[in-house]
């Protein structure tokens, strides 16, 4: 797109366009103008009016309002002006009067020739009459061409109007050029009809100029310096290109509604006051590279056929794209913006490449759709793609930027990707990136977004809003996604003492834990944010614990699974039998995913388990068996018995002695692995090695799961 190819206009600026050596005689059917209230051709119009067509104007019921020539042809009366005080226009008077005419006047007076009908030849006479023989150059004060018909090619070069330039519905059915032509008041040229090339080379217009509802049907060439007063091209149609390369608009310049066949060049245009391109139809390719739009732009429903570039263009004041059509690319390398850039309900239809757009404000997507895969590229402080439609595979390649996708629709594949290095122009440089700041991508909001195409890599989501997410399961993230994490540290305002172990987290609890009692540390939902219940939190849990399992990340989910364990255990409206299990389940071992914990109860029970034991477990003596015989006969009988173990007795402080101490952990250590110790208890004695059997090897068992957990892949 950026090779740049020269308008289709092959005849030098300075040379003599094709016919215009031809002449329309005097006798000829004049031309005439469609009503006023015509509506414009759009932009897929015929790319030209041949210069054969025949053009002519409807006799008005009431004539025109200028004393009207009484000639008569073929087609009715002539509309043109009388001249001076004879009865026909000065196409149609005789030769003797016609030559008085132009005898009589001199540089700079006035022309009303209204309607008249002009060939080149008449044409030169009536400028020849007004030569300045200082300057050469042909000097005309006020001059009125309205309605007047021109036959073949016309040539206004090198002259000087002092005053207004009328040329309102006037007809050309050749082409017509205003070489090095100065314009000292305003030019107008409203509802013209050009049927060729229009070429205004080297002109100046100090005051305002009009276009609308004018018609070129082939290429318009407004190569001037610049436009002093207003620029008025609203409905202007062309059947061709239409070239503004370097003009300077220094007052309001409207294009509302131009139709362009061919490509539009505004490259190097300056645009002072407010520029505005709403509902323009450009059919081929538009070039603003190196533009500058010192006040807000507006492109508000325009038509761009193919590619559009704004290489090197300057934005002082943002602009605005809202409901555009762009068939092609849209680049924006090396582009200096200030203020946002407006994309909302624009469509992208066979677009490739959006970007790199580098600037310090809102890029809006909003309700935008792209009709084909795309890849934009924008280093921004905002993104907004609220409910943008993804009609194909896009790729999102960001830097800075605080991405809001809430309600976007992905019909294919979409990724959001944070890029660590600068983008590269085509050139090779790197952009300015004065004013942003943030050191990562982050996204704010995935609320009513299908993720089921969603991939997220290396961006930040610790302020995401992930609530009413559709197939959140199906999520992907990659690379270094963080999320927020509970607040650090002992919190000691309230009792009791509050420590939250480490864990990544969503903004969301963090919401509803900072509107509660324990809310040191946690952040508070902004204004306009709902604050949201643990029973619409703990779904959200559970899927993007799937999501990260299917995706064989089993340690990030163990984080999903602990929120989603915390929000059921908060759930007002679950059974109070559940929550009771899932307090001791999280006070045990933190829901068998805090190996710490379930090791601390462990060694705990078994130091209870220890000294119950020896206080009440482990008997006074130990037993020793009694053996008696009795020999009948030949026969010999043989009784062992063992008395019932006793109970400790005296003070506890004499119970616990290194001997009951061995005795105590000898069994303790065989609970813990299932196993009996073989030691005489006594009846209490038995009861503790029953439950330590039973609690003990259970702490065992979530350890081992806290720890496998953490490592497991």
């Amino acid at each position: 797109m950026r090779s740049r190819r020269s308008p289709d206009i092959t005849t030098p600026p300075n040379a003599t366009p094709p016919s215009a050596t031809s002449a329309m005689s005097p006798s000829a059917t004049p031309p005439s103008a469609p009503p006023p209230n015509a509506t414009p051709p759009s932009a897929t119009a015929p790319t030209s009016l041949r210069s054969d067509t025949t053009l002519s104007i409807d006799p008005a019921t009431d004539g025109p309002d200028w004393p009207q020539c009484d000639h008569h042809g073929a087609t009715g009366r002539c509309r043109g002006r009388r001249t001076g005080p004879h009865t026909a226009c000065l196409a149609h008077v005789d030769a003797a009067q016609r030559a008085a005419h132009l005898a009589a006047l001199s540089p700079g007076a006035d022309l009303d020739h209204r309607g008249t009908p002009f060939t080149q030849s008449l044409l030169d006479d009536v400028l020849a009459a007004l030569r300045d023989p200082v300057t050469g150059r042909h000097l005309v004060g006020r001059a009125e061409f309205d309605e007047a018909q021109f036959g073949g090619d016309v040539l206004f070069d090198e002259v000087d109007f002092t005053g207004v330039a009328s040329f309102g519905r006037a007809r050309f059915d050749g082409g017509v050029r205003f070489r090095a032509t100065c314009f000292g008041a305003d030019a107008r040229f409203g509802e013209m009809v050009v049927a060729e090339d229009a070429w205004f080379d080297g002109s100046d217009l100090r005051a305002g100029v009009w276009f609308r509802r004018a018609t070129v049907g082939a290429a318009l060439r407004f190569q001037v310096e610049e436009v002093g007063g207003r620029a008025v091209f609203d409905g202007l149609t062309t059947g061709g290109n239409a070239e503004f390369t370097g003009v300077g608009f220094r007052e309001l310049a409207g294009f509302t509604g131009v139709a362009i066949a061919g490509e539009a060049w505004f490259d190097g245009a300056e645009f002072d006051d407010e520029v505005s391109f709403a509902r323009a139809g450009i059919a081929g390719k538009a070039w603003f590279d190196g533009a500058v739009f010192l006040r807000p732009a507006d492109f508000g429903g325009a038509t761009m056929g193919q590619d559009v570039s704004f290489g090197d263009a300057r934005f002082e004041r943002g602009a605005g794209f809202r409901e555009v059509t762009i068939g092609g690319d849209t680049e924006f390398h090396r582009t200096d913006i200030q203020g946002d850039v407006d994309f909302r309900k624009a469509t992208f239809l066979r677009t490739a490449r959006l970007g790199p757009l580098v600037f310090a404000g809102l890029l809006d997507l909003s309700e935008a759709t792209f009709q084909s895969a795309v890849t934009i590229e924008a280093a921004a402080k905002r993104l907004r793609c609220r409910r943008t439609r993804w009609a194909s595979t896009a790729a999102l390649r960001l830097r800075h930027a605080d991405v809001d996708f809430e309600d976007a629709v992905l019909e294919f594949p979409v990724s959001v990707a944070g890029r660590s290095r600068p983008f590269v122009t085509d050139d090779g440089t790197q952009p300015d990136e004065t004013g942003l700041t943030a050191p990562r991508v982050r996204v704010t909001s995935l609320r009513g977004t299908d993720a089921a195409h969603l991939l997220l890599a290396d961006v930040d989501l610790t302020d995401c809003l992930f609530v009413e997410t559709v197939h959140l399961d199906q999520l992907r993230l990659e690379g270094h996604c963080p999320l927020p994490e509970v607040p650090a540290g002992i919190r000691l305002r309230r009792w009791p003492p509050v420590r939250w172990t480490r864990r990544r987290t969503l903004i969301e609890e963090h919401h509803w834990r900072a509107a509660g009692r324990h809310a040191g540390g946690w952040n508070s939902a902004p204004t306009g944010t709902d604050v949201r219940e643990p029973a619409a939190l703990a779904p959200v849990y559970r899927r993007l614990r799937k999501a990260l399992e299917d995706g064989r990340n089993e340690p990030g989910a163990a984080d999903f699974y602990y929120g989603e364990m915390e929000m059921r255990r908060h759930d007002r409206r679950s059974p109070r039998g559940e929550r009771a299990l899932l307090l001791l389940y999280w006070a045990a071992s933190g829901y068998g995913l805090r190996a710490t914990r379930a090791v601390g109860w462990l060694l705990l029970a078994m130091t209870a388990t220890v000294l119950a034991m020896m206080v009440w477990g482990v008997p006074k003596d130990d037993p020793r068996p009694r053996s008696t015989g009795q020999v009948t006969g030949t026969g010999f009988t043989l009784t062992t018995d063992k008395a019932e173990p006793v109970n400790p007795e005296g003070p506890y402080s004499r119970r616990l002695s290194d001997e009951r101490f061995e005795k105590a952990l000898r069994v303790v250590i065989n609970s813990v692995v299932f196993r009996s110790s073989g030691q005489d208890l006594t009846t209490a004695g038995t009861y503790i090695e029953m439950g330590s059997r039973i609690l003990e090897p259970a702490l065992i068992g979530l350890t081992v799961l806290a720890v496998r957990s953490r490592v497991k892949r």
